[in-house]
């Protein structure tokens, strides 16, 4: 006859079963709540004519109206595609250049990979506001060199409004290099040594091997390093903040600025929260098919 264990031991062992559901349920709770529940809020505010304060009557897409009818979102977006553009393709050249001359075994090899990817050790904060010291016209590099006797020297982007945005792109580009060069370089490092042994012995030349061979292996690391310095690039609010201010005028706006600007400097809380809703879509559509890649990916 079988013994039916006592109502304590099936409860221990229930609670024991269930432990790490119970202690990962109340930060499952506040995650759902502080993040999912705000973006809910956000985009709910987003359709309500709210001002300074939130208001929750219901107006509908009204607010979605006005900041596509406003100039300034324009010149955000724009300097969003430039800036994106531009600091993804740059940042992921250098970085596959670097780990392509790593990967051949340099000595100092273990200094020169920390010297590079130092900067990301830095925040945006921090690299803004350095950036801002070198490329200010009366204070870094353009006094510098007039100092030294290139008296007709003149490098001012940071104040000029049609060349300010390359001044973020340089920054980005020097913090996030080095970040896509280990990204690289631990995708060379991956690569079988046979697969470069047999295409030695075939007759392929260093540069024939990278371009037919082993780039291509490279793709899914491609495809991660672009979503990552994707995302870097919308997020780049503190970047703007300490670099430009969004200066000159509005000229380096990004949709994080406008969207700061909007909410606590014109009091459009409305606006500013459609304006969020638009850089969470942007967002998603670039996650999205990512994440249906990898996993379709690992299914296989």
């Amino acid at each position: 006859m079988t013994e039916h264990p006592s109502p304590r031991l099936q409860a221990e062992r229930w609670i024991e079963r269930q432990l790490p559901r119970i202690v990962v349920l109340p930060l499952f709770a506040l995650s759902l709540f502080f993040v999912y529940g705000f973006i809910a809020w956000t985009a709910y505010i987003s359709m309500t004519p709210s001002g300074v304060m939130p208001v929750y009557d219901f107006q509908g897409l009204a607010q979605y109206e006005r900041l596509w009818a406003t100039p300034r979102w324009y010149v955000a977006i724009l300097n969003l595609f430039v800036f994106s553009g531009l600091f993804i393709v740059i940042a992921m050249a250098i970085g596959i250049l670097l780990a392509i001359l790593l990967d051949q075994r340099v000595r100092a090899e273990g200094l020169i990979r920390t010297i590079y990817l130092y900067p990301m050790a830095l925040s945006f904060i921090v690299t803004g506001t350095v950036w801002k010291w070198l490329l200010n016209p009366g204070l870094g590099l353009q006094r510098f060199m007039r100092e030294v006797g290139f008296e007709d020297f003149t490098f001012d982007w940071l104040v000029n409004s049609d060349y300010a945005i390359y001044t973020l792109v340089l920054a980005a580009v020097w913090q996030s290099s080095g970040y896509a060069m280990a990204l690289f370089l631990a995708g060379l490092r991956s690569v079988d040594d046979e697969i470069l042994k047999a295409a030695a012995v075939d007759g392929a030349s260093g540069w024939k091997t990278y371009t037919s061979i082993v780039l291509p292996i490279l793709r899914p690391v491609f495809l991660s390093t672009v979503i990552i310095l994707a995302h870097l690039a919308i997020k780049s609010f503190d970047l703007v903040i300490a670099l430009t201010g969004g200066g000159p005028g509005y000229a380096t706006d990004m949709p994080a600025t406008f969207m700061y600007a909007f909410a606590f400097q014109r009091s459009e809380l409305g606006v500013a929260a459609a304006s969020a809703t638009m850089m969470l879509m942007t967002i998603t559509a670039i996650i999205v098919p990512y994440l249906y890649s990898e996993l379709r990916r690992t299914n296989r």
